[in-house]
């Protein structure tokens, strides 16, 4: 297994973990990413489709294009919602920070519209 590989699925792996533990929700690592019929890196999550980009060496692009990439898997899906975490890197958190500081989640306009609509 390449490094790149193995990066990839320890961010995944770390990206249900906080799923799991912020949500409840039986989150767990989808297998088979890449593939045509691909439906997102992380399953479990009711009517969601995770997309996880791990330190890209571009990381203007990955905030740009996964949740591209994250809609087409969600649609692929049928689900309502799709959501793509982001790992920057660097950096280290302080007491009064994020417990996750160098992960951010991003979406769509219309992923954002989505959740919204939902929450109201």
């Amino acid at each position: 297994m390449n490094s790149s590989k193995r990066k990839g699925d320890k961010a995944e792996l770390e990206v249900q973990g906080i799923l799991r533990d912020l949500l409840g929700v039986p989150a767990r690592r989808a297998l088979g990413a890449g593939r045509k019929d691909d439906v997102g890196d992380v399953t479990g999550v009711w009517e969601m489709v995770i997309q996880v980009a791990n330190k890209p060496s571009d990381t203007l692009r990955a905030v740009r294009e996964k949740p591209l990439e994250c809609e087409r898997q969600r649609l692929r899906a049928g689900v309502m919602f799709g959501a793509t975490f982001v790992r920057f890197r660097g950096g280290g958190k302080t007491p009064d920070e994020t417990a996750y500081p160098n992960w951010r989640v991003s979406l769509t306009v219309e992923q954002l519209a989505a959740l919204y609509r939902e929450a109201v």
